[in-house]
């Protein structure tokens, strides 16, 4: 069984987590202003979503990353449902930093009152996992102004102090403003996209010169490393996947990518999700790829991948050097 441990904090936990976004159930971000738009992934089965995380901590996967956003709360709600007597098996990571209405299922941003309401945000997420702390308390707003993130991180110490939670981090995929965060006696992680299609190698290094944890979000490009869709795919009108448009040209050219990239992470009985997460694996030891799950089959699919390990080292020049061919854009 992989094994990582968690930067700084050294909160030992299985090289997969789960990512529970998906298990959140179908919620809308509403920005004042702006037309609202579905954030979840479809409809979800509650009870379905309490096997699966047991499943997973009977597969000894113990990392589980969620987020006040996700299903505006109700991802909590659920995995602290799961957890329930099992807390003590469990790493949780979750997020704050936006303002969650919990009735009405919807989310938007609002910078300015971060950290006017953050002591009242780690209660809401206590109160909803059901638990007395908060292993690792991540900073969900990946724009944020670094000079106020070092106000905010004053605070974090002090919830550090009162037991609230033991470690924090940022979820940014902003180099500079990362580095400036690193620096926090507390901060253990930074949660960043990464996959086979897009690396952050200078993440990374802030990962290793700081020693923190790379959570990676998004390890499958939203399930298009899965190798399952086509350009005709549709997604229900609450899934985030329907803003997509899979005949777009470069989502067709990752398609086309994902063929030929199908042999090397099928390598040695691999699935395609398997192989792109043990991709990850090969490609930096302190990355914790948190692919999304909505069924127990799910949950087992990813964490087979704990028993293949990583790729050999040839395998991710190969995978880099054809990527590097289609030149993709975000």
């Amino acid at each position: 069984m992989l094994k990582r441990t968690l930067g700084k904090s050294k909160l030992e936990v299985s090289a997969l987590g789960m990512g529970c976004w998906a298990i959140g159930g179908p919620w809308t971000w509403d920005q004042p202003g702006e037309k609202p738009f579905p954030a979840g992934w479809g409809d979800t089965d509650d009870e379905e979503s309490i096997r699966a995380v047991h499943a997973a901590l009977d597969l000894g996967v113990n990392f589980f990353d969620t987020a006040a956003n996700y299903g505006a709360g109700h991802s909590e709600v659920v995995l602290g449902r799961a957890l329930k007597g099992r807390r003590d098996q469990a790493v949780i990571a979750t997020k704050f930093g936006h303002i969650v209405d919990e009735a009405k299922k919807t989310v938007y941003g609002d910078p300015n009152q971060i950290i006017r309401n953050v002591r009242s945000d780690v209660e809401n997420s206590l109160r909803r996992l059901q638990t007395d702390h908060i292993d690792i308390y991540q900073l969900h707003e990946g724009g944020y102004d670094p000079k106020l993130a070092l106000e905010l991180q004053g605070i974090l110490e002090e919830l550090v102090s009162a037991g609230k939670i033991r470690w924090y981090g940022w979820s940014t995929d902003v180099v500079d403003s990362a580095r400036e965060f690193a620096n926090g006696a507390h901060c253990a992680s930074i949660q960043f996209r990464l996959n086979a299609f897009f690396d952050n190698a200078d993440m990374r290094r802030v990962c290793a010169d700081f020693d923190l944890a790379g959570i990676n979000k998004d390890p499958l490009n939203k399930g298009i490393l899965t190798g399952k869709f086509r350009p005709n795919s549709k997604f229900p009108g609450n899934d985030i996947r329907s803003r997509a448009d899979f005949s777009d040209p470069e989502i067709v050219k990752r398609l086309k990518l994902v063929e030929e990239l199908r042999e090397i992470l099928t390598s040695n009985g691999r699935t395609m999700a398997q192989g792109a997460l043990a991709y990850i694996w090969a490609l930096d030891e302190r990355m914790t790829p948190i692919p999304g799950f909505k069924s127990v089959q799910q949950v087992k699919d990813n964490a087979g991948a704990l028993e293949f390990g990583p790729l050999a080292e040839a395998q991710v020049k190969e995978i880099q050097t054809i990527v590097g061919k289609y030149e993709l854009k975000d």
